[in-house]
């Protein structure tokens, strides 16, 4: 269908670059950018996409996503088709175009060296990538993103707090311990659950978790927070005017600005879009406005973007 439709809209045929481990995608899309792409399709997961996006981000070149993975966030962020191939296929000859943030995550290792990646959906240090590292590989082929279920059981089972400094846009720093730093450009993951509610991928800001669960009940208030109040009772008005009479809850906090940063005293898991990144002292996000052009069906509802 590819050809057929390139053919038809006088396009030359379209080129097919496979990714790899040593290359997830990145030089794969310089390549085709360099030849000239009108634009550019990733199936893959959400790593690939990651990839691929730091690749293009800038490059006023559109990115079409066919949902290939386990998670699929960005998709699921954009609510594109998850089963539709065909359809986000024909959306890059008759679809949208929309402009999206993108997240940059400058990582400082143990030795100092410094590198900087993007991120689409979240990134995060502590648990969450703890939980990603401790995901079979097999069980995520056979029953998919439930898959992590059991990577957060291997990890909650010896969880520790750990020391952080942060500080958010510049500001007060903030000492504290936690157990994990997400920093979102996008918050939703797969069945609905919202984990940073307020995160917008078309908003130009960045939105900052702070996980920090206190006493044997600690986690229980921060699936409360994260399920109850964040993924159903904000849905209706009623549910938000509950939320607003209970206050924020102490085991996660939220915020948001520009551009936030975390060092940890002692080296700490790092995760991107769901992939390890290995361990690191600091890490500081920013987020790039409108930085990416993404592909979208035809009349596609931005609104809640």
């Amino acid at each position: 269908m590819l050809q057929s439709m390139s053919a038809s809209m006088g396009w030359a045929p379209p080129a097919i670059l496979e990714t790899s481990v040593e290359d997830p995608g990145q030089e794969a899309t310089r390549t085709a950018l360099a030849g000239g792409a009108s634009a550019v399709l990733v199936a893959g997961g959400d790593g690939t996409v990651r990839a691929v996006s730091e690749a293009m981000a800038g490059t006023g070149v559109p990115l079409a996503i066919i949902p290939s993975g386990t998670g699929n966030l960005l998709a699921r962020n954009l609510a594109l088709p998850l089963d539709d191939p065909l359809g986000m296929i024909r959306a890059v000859f008759r679809g949208d175009v929309h402009p999206v943030d993108i997240g940059w995550a400058e990582i400082t290792r143990p030795d100092t060296t410094t590198s900087e990646h993007a991120f689409v959906v979240l990134a995060g240090i502590g648990l969450d990538a703890d939980m990603i590292a401790n995901t079979r590989p097999d069980l995520k082929k056979s029953v998919g993103w439930v898959a992590y279920v059991d990577g957060a059981a291997r990890s909650l089972a010896g969880a520790k707090p750990f020391r952080v400094v942060y500080a958010v846009d510049d500001a007060k720093l903030h000492s504290v311990k936690v157990h994990s730093m997400l920093f979102a450009n996008c918050g939703t993951l797969p069945a609905g659950i919202s984990l940073i509610p307020d995160a917008s991928i078309a908003d130009g800001g960045l939105d900052v978790a702070v996980i920090q669960p206190s006493g044997p009940f600690g986690w229980l208030a921060v699936w409360r927070t994260v399920w109850w109040q964040n993924s159903v009772l904000r849905r209706t008005q009623a549910g938000r005017r509950m939320i607003e009479l209970a206050g924020q809850s102490r085991s996660i906090r939220y915020l948001s600005g520009k551009a936030a940063e975390a060092a940890a005293q002692e080296p700490a898991p790092i995760e991107l879009d769901g992939d390890e990144f290995g361990a690191a002292v600091r890490i500081r996000c920013r987020i790039d406005p409108g930085a990416l052009l993404v592909v979208l069906p035809a009349g596609h509802d931005v609104s809640a973007l």
